[in-house]
């Protein structure tokens, strides 16, 4: 049985900056492929105040995972993700797929971190 679904949301995304800290602030997309065929994920990321953003493709291999960093423009396809601006994403994927959001802000004193299922 293969595990997962070929549509995922993911209604409160927002790219903290790196902070000062040795952990720097960041957002991430894990995407597990439990199936036998290469994963074609089409990426959209959704804004209050303009247009969405299609642009964005990923792929991950058969039986694998793969992390996926907003702050990182090659993970983006070139797309620089705003700082500090409410957004969400939707992952629309060839194959089944589970997917997971992770954030780290440590924009104050404290370490905040927090990891989600995707819905």
């Amino acid at each position: 049985m293969i595990v997962g679904k070929k549509n995922w949301i993911i209604p409160d995304c927002e790219l903290p900056p790196e902070g000062e800290g040795v952990l720097k602030g960041h957002e991430s997309v894990i995407v597990v492929n439990d199936s036998t065929k290469v994963a074609k994920i089409k990426v959209t990321l959704f804004f209050a105040d303009k247009e969405c953003y299609e642009n964005i493709e990923w792929t991950v291999e058969p039986k694998k995972v793969k992390c996926f960093r907003m702050n990182n423009v090659n993970d983006m396809c070139g797309y620089e993700v705003p700082l500090e601006t409410q957004y969400a994403m939707k992952l629309e994927s060839t194959q089944k797929i589970v997917v997971q959001y992770g954030r780290l802000d440590n924009r104050q004193t404290n370490l905040a971190y927090y990891t989600t299922l995707a819905f």
